[in-house]
């Protein structure tokens, strides 16, 4: 069990994807995401979610967002945030997204 503290220091966030673009160098199918968080700035992000969204599909398309680790360098891209989803039994990905649009940059509280 976490403490609601813990839970706090989480900052997930929405932001809109504003490119989403192949990452053919992955070991896994790809893409590369640049998502704007409003105050928080525009961060990248690769995401393995190529099964179920084309990447023209994704443009405007708000996600969650862990904001707050650190950068991971995932082969040659360096991915500055967790795009968050639930995996499906098969693997498949399914964004986390809101059921409205709100501002980009809102913590999920």
């Amino acid at each position: 069990m976490i403490t609601w503290d813990d839970f706090e220091k989480v900052e997930l966030r929405i932001g809109t994807i504003i490119k989403a673009e192949d990452y053919p160098e992955a070991k896994k199918p790809a893409y590369k995401l640049l998502i704007d968080f409003g105050e928080y700035g525009t961060k990248k992000s690769s995401a393995q979610i190529t099964k179920l969204y084309r990447k023209e599909d994704l443009l405007n398309k708000q996600v969650l967002c862990v904001i707050n680790f650190p950068p991971k360098q995932i082969g040659n891209f360096i991915s500055e945030v967790l795009t968050t989803g639930f995996v499906l039994d098969n693997g498949d990905v399914v964004l986390a997204i809101p059921e409205r649009k709100v501002r980009n940059g809102l913590k999920l509280a």
